[in-house]
């Protein structure tokens, strides 16, 4: 049994890291649960809010939403005491105190040793990195951001000179997500900037594992959305809004089935909520194809049934920073075609291998990619097994691979 002095010297030699993040996030629960089982370094997440944790409105599906996967499990985490709480996400939404009581630690506590920053427009996140530069503690930033395509003004491009360039006095390093994150860093924070990439993963286990159970299921949906299991099929799942483009795949689809000969027509199905749902329901109506299933928001768990009868999955988004989706399906073993605005094709999806790129807004090309993957089921198999390759190398280890680099380096307290 060890002593109070042996634990205290174990405590000392780890490396308290403190993750500052809006609200507990699908997403990023498995990867700080997998963190927090490091034997050297101790995880706190300090959460602005807990609007995630119940059941919410969740602006871009328009619906209520409670996740069913654990948020809170496997990790220590606190929510800091609120001056006031919107209960969503937002530059504004949330603005809470004591960030610097708790980074500094008490006589029961000793401070932190590095401030690990999701975002970096939100008033905590800019009190949090403030506080951090006070206090002598290392800040890594990590985000979503990309370059956008279209050129901001004269006075937008002033402001953002000067936001970035005090932005880049209190960041000691950043965690790019993908390259073009990478570039975004290296655009708005300069090159000597030290940069760890840390990709933007889903939990691949989780998802590879639901994936081989929800085969045992596939009856199931197909009886209950009345389809065909002969007939390929088509699948979108995000919100209906409109930079997600789902009117773009509904048109490449409708006017694909025009043209469709003796071969089996294939399905659509759009998984997802949002404002665009009417007008993508009235549109489909009016259309003589009765191939098109809305089957509204589904959740986290329910997924991989969807993705274990998909044929090929699409995202033709514009403006897409990442598309965490699209890891899920490829965990899935689909093949995919995203427009050339979704954020994580460079990184997961080239052109012709594990699936097809389409120019943003191009429905015609969009058609084309469509009809290359419909035409040949074994053309489709083959590039989701190269996708389902090429995700297991996108994981959660890779993210741990990346941050002990980064503490490694501006802590000097930890081997990589």
């Amino acid at each position: 049994m060890r002593s109070p002095d042996q634990s205290r010297e174990n405590n000392k030699k780890k490396v308290k890291v403190a993750y500052l993040v809006s609200h507990p996030i699908q997403y990023q629960a498995p990867l700080l649960r997998r963190i927090a089982q490091e034997p050297d370094i101790e995880l706190t997440v300090f959460f602005a809010s807990d609007f995630s944790v119940q059941e919410y409105v969740d602006k871009g599906f328009g619906v209520d939403v409670k996740w069913d996967v654990p948020l809170l499990d496997g990790y220590r985490y606190e929510f800091l005491p609120a001056i006031w709480d919107k209960r969503r996400t937002g530059p504004t939404s949330q603005l809470n105190y004591d960030i610097f009581s708790r980074l500094r630690g008490n006589n029961a506590a000793r401070g932190f040793d590095l401030l690990w920053v999701h975002g970096y427009s939100t008033l905590n996140a800019l009190q949090g990195m403030l506080a951090s530069k006070a206090l002598g503690i290392p800040v890594l930033l990590r985000a979503e951001s990309r370059l956008g395509r279209k050129q901001s003004d004269a006075l937008k491009q002033i402001v953002k000179h000067l936001f970035f360039g005090g932005l880049k006095q209190l960041v000691d390093g950043v965690l790019p997500i993908g390259s073009l994150n990478a570039a975004y860093w290296r655009h708005t924070l300069g090159e000597e900037l030290p940069q760890f990439p840390m990709p933007y993963a889903v939990d691949n286990n989780y998802f590879q594992s639901r994936s081989r159970e929800a085969d045992l299921r596939r009856g199931d949906l197909l009886r209950e959305l009345n389809l065909d299991a002969s007939r390929p099929i088509i699948l979108f799942a995000s919100k209906l809004q409109r930079r997600k483009r789902c009117e773009d795949l509904l048109e490449a689809y409708l006017s694909l089935c025009s043209e469709v000969g003796s071969e089996p027509v294939p399905y659509l199905l759009i998984v997802g909520d949002g404002e665009e749902r009417a007008a993508l329901e009235r549109r489909a109506s009016e259309s003589d194809a009765a191939g098109v299933r809305f089957c509204g928001f589904r959740n986290q768990s329910e997924l991989p049934i969807f993705f274990s009868l998909t044929t090929v999955f699409v995202l033709p988004s514009q403006d897409e920073p990442w598309g965490l989706i699209v890891n899920e399906a490829m965990n899935s073993g689909c093949s995919v075609i995203l427009s050339d605005d979704v954020g994580c094709q460079p990184d997961l999806v080239s052109d012709g291998v594990e699936g097809f790129v389409f120019p943003v807004g191009d429905v015609d090309a969009l058609k084309e990619a469509l009809q290359r993957v419909l035409e040949s089921p074994e053309t489709a198999k083959t590039m989701g097994q190269r996708g389902l390759k090429r995700i297991s190398g996108w994981s959660y280890e890779e993210d741990l691979i990346g941050l002990r680099r980064a503490i490694a380096a501006v802590t000097r307290r930890l081997s990589t």
